[in-house]
C-alpha cells in the first residue's frame, strides 16, 4: 500500500496553500541551518576527542587572590522595604 505520485502532489498542493511558499522557504532555511550547525558540532566534538587523545594539554593552576575589607557592609539576601 505505497502512496502513488498523484496523491503526494496532492498532500504538497494542500500543505503549499495552508502554510504558503514563503513560511515553507524560512522553515526549510530554518531547518538546514540547524542540520548544518549539529553537523559541524560533531565534527568539531570528533576532532577534539581525538587532540585529546593525542596530546594532552598542559594546565597551569593559579592562585586566586582575595582581599578582605573590614569596611564592608554585610546585605542580606532579601531587601526589605
Amino acid at each position: 500500500m505505497g502512496f502513488s505520485v498523484w496523491q503526494l502532489l496532492i498532500v504538497l498542493l494542500i500543505v503549499v496553500l495552508l502554510f504558503g511558499t514563503k513560511k515553507l522557504k524560512n522553515i526549510g532555511g530554518d531547518l538546514g541551518g540547524a542540520l548544518k550547525n549539529f553537523k559541524d558540532a560533531v565534527k568539531d566534538e570528533k576532532g577534539s576527542e581525538n587532540n585529546a587523545d593525542a596530546q594532552p594539554e598542559a594546565v597551569e593552576k593559579q592562585d586566586a587572590e582575595f582581599t578582605e575589607t573590614s569596611d564592608a557592609k554585610e546585605e542580606s539576601p532579601v531587601e526589605r522595604k
